[in-house]
């Protein structure tokens, strides 16, 4: 899942977000600065015109409906230092499968190329109306996995919101080739521990227990009580950390 924000509207041709091919089938969180709402958009329904479209990760799941949402909405492409040439071959070159890296070339395996318009560094601040998020590059997973903070504001009190960028193993990491991957996940699980998120989101559903949240929503009287976790946030970084550390003894 991305990130689309939009400020106002832009003097770009709008459009059905149609599904390019079998791997376009993205989901994006489409935020409007004037009715403070945010709704999903998903291929085949009309797109708004978008000034930016935020990316996390380049892998086909992620990546591959941003071309589409693009012409679609004219919006522009930021992407991380570290995946934006990923991003802009559609996906060809990772270092996820290590040697077998060749693969990412095969066009089962590519999605339609975006232009990225933007490449960010670890700690961009990126302002939309009154909402700000910055980018912490945890890399890993890809080189330039990006975690996303910004603060949320339920009535009187303040909290802060992170969504995590995979923090799954790639098989380079115990085949190689993906030079720096150990310090890398090592600065990222130091990095996430230090931000005092309050509420986070996964890029899957079930990694955050979105579902059981929503249920359990419905029970309370504060119906944003289910989604201050802070616990469940760092037994997800200890749970990923400790297969991490599990793997290299191993090897």
């Amino acid at each position: 899942m991305e990130a689309a924000v939009g400020q106002h509207p832009l003097s770009a041709p709008t459009g059905p977000l149609r599904r390019a091919d079998a791997l376009a089938v993205s989901i994006f969180l489409i935020g409007c600065h004037t009715s403070q709402h945010i709704r999903r958009a998903t291929p085949g329904e009309d797109a708004p015109c978008l000034p930016l479209t935020l990316n996390s990760h380049a892998h086909f799941d992620h990546a591959g409906g941003l071309a589409t949402l693009q012409k679609a909405s004219g919006a522009r492409l930021w992407v991380s230092q570290g995946d934006a040439d990923i991003v802009a071959a559609g996906g060809a070159g990772g270092y996820d499968l290590g040697p077998f890296r060749f693969l990412t070339y095969l066009w089962f395996l590519r999605y339609p190329a975006p232009r990225v318009d933007h490449r960010f560094k670890d700690g961009a601040t990126i302002r939309v109306g009154p909402v700000e998020v910055t980018a912490h590059v945890t890399a890993g997973h890809t080189p330039g996995c990006t975690s996303w903070s910004f603060p949320v504001r339920d009535d009187d009190r303040e909290l802060l919101a992170v969504h995590i960028c995979s923090l799954t193993l790639p098989p380079a990491l115990s085949l190689g080739e993906y030079p720096g991957i150990r310090a890398d996940f090592e600065r990222s699980f130091r990095t996430l521990r230090s931000l005092p998120a309050d509420i986070w989101v996964a890029a899957h559903a079930r990694e955050f227990g979105r579902y059981r949240k929503f249920l359990e929503r419905a029970r309370v009287a504060d119906r944003v009580a289910p989604f201050i976790d802070r616990e469940g946030y760092l037994r997800y970084i200890d749970s990923a950390e400790e297969t991490f550390r599990k793997l290299l003894a191993d090897q």
